[in-house]
């Protein structure tokens, strides 16, 4: 009863540092960066109760209903579409950004309130919290390993309320993609069919807030059968439990697909996608041979940017940052823009645009992804510089004891990394799944060294004890 009050406050003390961490900072303009992208959808939904594609189609939904759209995934327009029902302040503050978008009025007249997605925020945000921390007391069961893992976690995650101030889909994807992980742990530790059907499940849930999260299906797929052939005794009831994932996801996302098929006319889960973050990232093959170079030395937190501007030009990096003019992700976008205006579609057009890119840059398309990963690696800043190293050590360690677990639980997050390398950009926003795996090894790394430091200032008998109840721990992770 103690520990579970323990943890109920513990869940508190997250949910009430994270919501300041995210409220404290300044309202954001709510036309700046992503957040159009979902507000007009959810504008569409509130006013149309048509789920569109926002400002990406070519009808004006503040005169007339806009087309039913696919290019997004549903869940976070929907609960910005909820939110505006909720709070009527908020619904105000979103119409009239978007009434007022594109010369129709006068923006500056428009109050900034998204206090409703920012409590939203800082609930998902906390669940990813528990999560990792449940995940560390499994994978490790050590005593004090829930409490360390979520402690270092809600660092990682303060560290990143700027970005969760935005009206953007990060604090729910993390939270969604935290309890995902958790659960496949659970599952492979229990090796049940309803623990399996439920990550299977909250996958679902994941794609239809981000459909880049399509591309982990395979992959905790396949680490199924490798944990049942690394760890004897689970070979039994591999396919039953494969499947079972396989099958609650489909469950999960098919009235999704099936909404797509009646109403936009496509049995697909997203139309354009794929295609405009392949196009965007093609940009990035224009990279010299200085930037690549420096781009390992630039990426790193807090004394990459400035020394390498110190000694190389400020302007030396200057196509690495968004916001500047003349940068990879403007070149990208803009020739998007330019692609979408004369085809009218990407899709269409992927499939010669990516053989011809291939055929010329395939060798600078695979060169060029080693920064843009390097870049990702870095999530929450000074947070990762610190722990990095840590889960470097944390899975020498995993491995040493064969504890299968961590590398189960950790593999998607790294994977992606790669894969955001190759057809996305090096904004660590897209990997903040790593704060999770970075707590576990940081969690492991300190519990053992608070151990070894124990161990070493007991008496002789006790600390044989205490060497044979860690052999126990192990075991059972």
């Amino acid at each position: 009863m103690a520990g579970a009050l323990a943890r109920i406050a513990f869940a508190i003390l997250v949910f009430v540092t994270l919501a300041a961490a995210i409220m404290s900072r300044e309202g954001k303009w709510m036309m700046g960066f992503d957040q159009p992208f979902y507000l007009s959808i959810a504008y569409d939904l509130d006013r149309h109760h048509v789920f569109s594609n926002g400002i990406l189609d070519t009808v004006d939904s503040t005169v007339q209903a806009p087309p039913p759209g696919m290019f997004f995934s549903p869940l976070y327009p929907l609960m910005i579409a909820a939110a505006m029902k909720v709070d009527d302040r908020f619904a105000e503050s979103v119409r009239c950004f978007i009434e007022t978008d594109d010369d129709r009025g006068d923006p500056n007249t428009c109050k900034v309130d998204a206090r409703p997605m920012h409590v939203l925020h800082a609930l998902f945000l906390t669940l990813a919290v528990l999560s990792i921390g449940w995940a560390a007391g499994t994978i490790l069961s050590w005593p004090g390993a829930f409490y360390a893992a979520g402690t270092i976690a809600t660092v990682g995650i303060v560290a990143e309320a700027e970005l969760f101030s935005f009206v953007m889909t990060e604090s729910v994807w993390l939270g969604l993609y935290s309890l995902l992980m958790l659960v496949f742990v659970l599952a492979l530790k229990s090796w049940r069919i309803r623990d399996f059907a439920a990550a299977g499940g909250i996958l679902g849930i994941l794609c239809l807030t981000r459909p880049s999260y399509l591309a982990i299906v395979p992959i905790l797929l396949g680490v199924i059968p490798a944990y049942a052939w690394c760890c004897r005794g689970r070979q039994a009831r591999t396919v039953r439990n494969v499947a079972a994932v396989a099958l609650a996801f489909a469950i999960v996302v098919t009235p999704w697909l099936v909404r797509n098929a009646v109403s936009v006319g496509k049995l697909r889960f997203t139309e354009e996608y794929g295609s405009a973050a392949l196009i965007e990232r093609f940009a990035y093959n224009d990279m010299t041979a200085r930037e690549f170079a420096l781009a390992f030395p630039y990426c790193v937190p807090v004394v990459g940017p400035a020394a390498v501007k110190g000694l190389f030009g400020k302007y030396s990096m200057a196509r690495f940052q968004w916001n500047h003019e003349g940068s990879f992700f403007y070149a990208g976008r803009a020739h998007r823009v330019e692609l979408w205006a004369t085809h009218g579609s990407l899709d269409r057009i992927i499939g010669g645009l990516v053989r011809d890119e291939m055929r010329q840059n395939w060798w600078r398309h695979l060169v060029t992804s080693i920064p843009l990963a390097w870049c990702g690696i870095w999530v929450s800043g000074l947070f990762s510089l610190i722990l990095a190293p840590l889960f470097a050590w944390a899975c020498f360690v995993a491995a040493r004891e064969r504890n299968m677990l961590f590398f189960a639980y950790a593999l998607p997050a790294l994977l992606l990394i790669g894969l955001h390398g190759v057809i996305g950009n090096h904004y660590s926003r897209y990997n903040l799944g790593l704060i999770g795996p970075f707590a576990l090894g940081a969690a492991l790394v300190m519990l053992r060294a608070t151990a070894s430091r124990r161990s070493d200032e007991m008496p002789a008998p006790a600390r044989v004890r205490a060497t044979a109840a860690e052999r126990r721990a192990s075991r059972v992770s």
